[in-house]
C-alpha cells in the first residue's frame, strides 16, 4: 500500500479523525456519573484514592488501615487527581480510563498515519475502537486501559524511530513512557519487546528500517539515553517510596516494599497463586474478546504472509511484539485475559492496510450481518421470556437479574431491537456497518439505562446508605469481613479491624471495640462471618449486594465470649 498522501487526503483525513473521536468520545463516556465503582477492582483503586486525598498520604495506598501494596499507586493517583477536578467520585473514578482509552485511539492512529497513510490510521483507530475488550476494559476504572496506554506511547516512540527515523525524541519519549507503565502496573517493559524484530530486521536487512545517522559515538549515546529515560520515569516513584518507607522503619512499611517490588512482580509472574488456566487460555481471547476485529483475520492473515515475504518491517514489529507478549503471558499458570490486551493497539495497526479489503469481502459482510441479527433476534426472544418469568433465563441469568423485576429485561429488548434494526437498514452490502451500529447500541443501552438499574446490586450503595439509616446520624460504626465498597460508600468515617485478618480475629477485635461504648457502637457484617454468635432477631438485615447478605447489630445482639469460625476470601469479588 502506497504511502504518499495528497493534502486532499490529509483534509479528509484530519475531519475523519475528528469525527472518529468523537464517536469514541460518545460510546467510552456513555454511563459516567450514573454509577458508583463495581467490583472486583473498581472500588478496590476508588477507596485508596479517596483515602490518598483524605489523610494528603498520595505515596503509599491504604485499603482502610492496612497498606495496600498489590499495584503500584500511579492509577490512584490519576483518580484522586481527577476527583480535585472534579469534587464528584461518581465522576472522577472513570476519569482516568476514559483519557487512556482516547489517548490509545490517537497514538494508533498516528502510527498508521506516519507508516502508511490517514486512511490505514483510521482503520486502525477504528478496528481498535470495535474491538469489544478495548471498550470493556475503557468503560471500567481498572489499571489496565491506563496501562495500555503508557505501553502504547511507548510503541509509539520505538516505533517511529525503528521505522520513520532515526526520531531521537520519539525514542526517548518511548522509553520514558514504558518506565512509567512499570510503575502503573509494573508490566511496561513488555514495550522492549519491540527491539527483538527490529533488530532481526536490521541484520537481514528488512525494508524501511532506521539504520542509524553513522555517526557512531553519538549514536551510541542517543541509544544508552533511552534506558536513562526509562530508569528516570521509574525512579519517580520508587525512589521517595523507598526511601520514605525506610525513614518511617516499621515492619508494615518494610513488608510494603517487599511486596510491591518482588512478590507482586517476578513473584506473581514466576509462582502464580491466582487464575491458573491452560496454556491454550489465550486462545478464544484472541477469537471472541477481539472481536469482531477477529473476524478479519482470514483475509488479514494471508496479507502478513505475503508482507513478510516481502520483508516488509511495517508489519514485522507490530506483529513480533504481538507474540512474543502473548507467548509471555502463556508460560505463568496464572492467567487473565486483559493481561494480553497491550499487544491489541498493535493488532489493530497491523490488520488496517487489509481491512478495506476484508470490509469489501462478500462473505465477511454476510457473517456480520447474519452475527448482527441473531444477536438481536436471541436478545429480544430471551427479553421476552425473562419479562414473563421463565423459569430456564431466570436460571441461566441469575438471582440479581430476577430481583432487579423486569426493567433489565425492557434494556435487554432494547438493545435486541437496535441490533434487528441496524441489520434491517444496512442489508448485506454494508453488514460490516450493521455490525458496528449494533455494537454501539449495546455500549450506549447498557450504558445509560442498565448502569443506573443494576447499581443498587453490583454496587454497596443502597446496603450502606440503609446501614446509616439503621444505625442513625449518632452511632459510630464498625466493619467486619467487609470489602472495599463498604468503606467506600459508609455515610460516615468508619473502624475497620484489618482487611486481610482473618473474619473470627476481626470479630474478636470488633466486639472488644463495642464493648468500650454499647450504647453507641454498631458493628456492621457480613453474614456467613456472624456465625451463632449473633441473635438475628436483635440484629437488622440491611440488604444484599454483590451476591451477598448483610446485617449490622448492636451489643445487645452479640453472645456474650462467643468468636465464629467461620472464614473465607477477604480478596474474593
Amino acid at each position: 500500500m502506497t504511502t504518499d498522501v495528497l493534502p486532499a487526503d490529509i483534509d479528509h483525513g484530519r475531519r475523519a479523525l475528528v469525527w472518529l473521536m468523537l464517536v469514541a468520545l460518545i460510546v467510552l463516556a456513555a454511563g459516567i456519573g450514573l454509577r458508583d465503582p463495581w467490583p472486583s477492582d473498581e472500588p478496590r483503586f476508588t477507596l485508596a484514592a479517596k483515602q490518598m486525598v483524605e489523610s494528603g498520604d498520595w505515596l503509599f495506598p491504604h485499603r482502610g488501615s492496612e497498606l495496600y501494596s498489590d499495584k503500584p499507586p500511579m492509577f490512584m493517583w490519576a483518580q484522586a487527581a481527577a476527583y480535585e477536578l472534579t469534587r464528584h467520585w461518581r465522576i472522577a473514578f472513570l476519569l482516568p480510563s476514559l483519557l487512556a482509552g482516547l489517548v490509545t485511539l490517537a497514538l494508533t492512529y498516528d502510527l498508521g498515519r506516519r507508516l502508511w497513510n490517514p486512511r490505514v490510521g483510521l482503520f486502525a483507530a477504528a478496528a481498535l475502537l470495535a474491538t469489544f475488550q478495548f471498550v470493556y476494559q475503557v468503560k471500567r476504572a481498572q489499571i489496565d486501559p491506563l496501562v495500555i496506554a503508557w505501553i502504547t506511547l511507548a510503541n509509539w516512540g520505538l516505533l517511529v524511530h525503528f521505522l520513520r527515523g532515526p526520531d531521537w525524541r520519539a525514542y526517548w519519549i518511548g522509553c520514558f513512557a514504558a518506565g512509567l507503565g512499570v510503575i502503573t502496573k509494573g508490566i511496561g517493559v513488555l514495550a522492549f519487546a519491540m527491539f527483538i524484530p527490529y533488530f532481526y530486521a536490521r541484520w537481514r536487512g528488512w525494508n524501511g528500517v532506521t539504520r542509524g545517522s553513522g555517526e557512531v559515538r553519538a549514536d551510541a549515546l542517543r541509544w544508552l539515553a533511552g534506558p536513562i529515560a526509562f530508569a528516570a520515569a521509574a525512579v519517580l516513584w520508587l525512589v521517595p517510596m523507598v526511601l520514605t518507607a525506610h525513614a518511617r522503619g516499621t515492619p508494615e512499611y518494610a513488608a510494603y516494599v517487599n511486596e510491591i517490588l518482588f512478590h507482586q512482580t517476578a513473584g506473581r509472574y514466576l509462582d502464580s497463586w491466582d487464575h491458573p488456566h491452560s496454556a491454550w487460555f489465550y486462545l478464544p481471547v484472541v477469537l471472541f474478546s477481539w472481536f469482531p476485529l477477529s473476524l478479519a483475520y482470514p483475509i488479514v492473515f494471508v496479507r502478513w504472509r505475503r508482507a513478510l515475504a516481502a520483508r516488509d518491517a511495517r508489519i514485522l514489529l507490530p506483529v513480533a511484539s504481538i507474540a512474543i507478549v502473548i507467548a509471555f503471558f502463556c508460560v505463568p499458570s496464572g492467567k487473565r485475559d486483559v493481561y494480553i490486551m497491550p499487544a491489541l493497539p498493535m493488532l489493530a495497526l497491523a490488520c488496517a492496510p487489509y481491512l478495506e479489503e476484508a470490509i469489501n469481502a462478500r462473505w465477511l459482510r454476510i457473517t456480520a450481518l447474519a452475527i448482527t441479527a441473531a444477536l438481536g433476534a436471541i436478545l429480544v426472544i430471551g427479553a421476552i421470556a425473562g419479562y414473563v418469568g421463565s423459569p430456564l433465563i431466570e436460571r441461566l441469568t441469575g438471582r440479581e437479574i430476577g430481583e432487579a423485576g423486569g426493567a433489565p429485561w425492557i434494556v435487554a429488548m432494547a438493545i435486541g431491537a437496535a441490533m434487528l434494526a441496524s441489520a434491517s437498514w444496512f442489508r448485506v452490502r454494508r453488514g460490516v456497518h450493521a455490525l458496528l451500529a449494533g455494537l454501539a447500541a449495546i455500549w450506549l443501552i447498557w450504558s445509560c439505562a442498565g448502569y443506573p438499574i443494576f447499581n443498587a446490586g453490583s454496587s454497596a450503595a443502597d446496603v450502606m446508605r440503609q446501614t446509616g439509616a439503621a444505625i442513625g446520624p449518632d452511632a459510630e460504626l464498625g466493619l467486619v469481613a467487609w470489602k472495599e465498597q463498604n468503606l467506600l460508600m459508609a455515610d460516615r468515617p468508619a473502624r475497620d479491624f484489618g482487611f486481610s485478618a482473618p473474619w473470627p480475629e476481626q470479630f474478636a477485635a470488633a466486639r472488644r471495640w463495642q464493648d468500650e461504648a454499647p450504647q453507641h457502637r454498631m458493628i456492621f457484617i457480613l453474614e456467613t462471618a456472624m456465625g451463632d454468635c449473633v441473635d438475628k432477631s436483635r440484629a437488622i438485615d440491611v440488604g444484599r449486594a454483590n451476591r451477598r447478605e448483610w446485617w449490622v447489630f448492636g451489643a445487645d445482639a452479640a453472645i456474650p465470649g462467643c468468636v465464629p469460625q467461620a472464614t473465607g476470601d477477604a480478596e474474593g469479588d
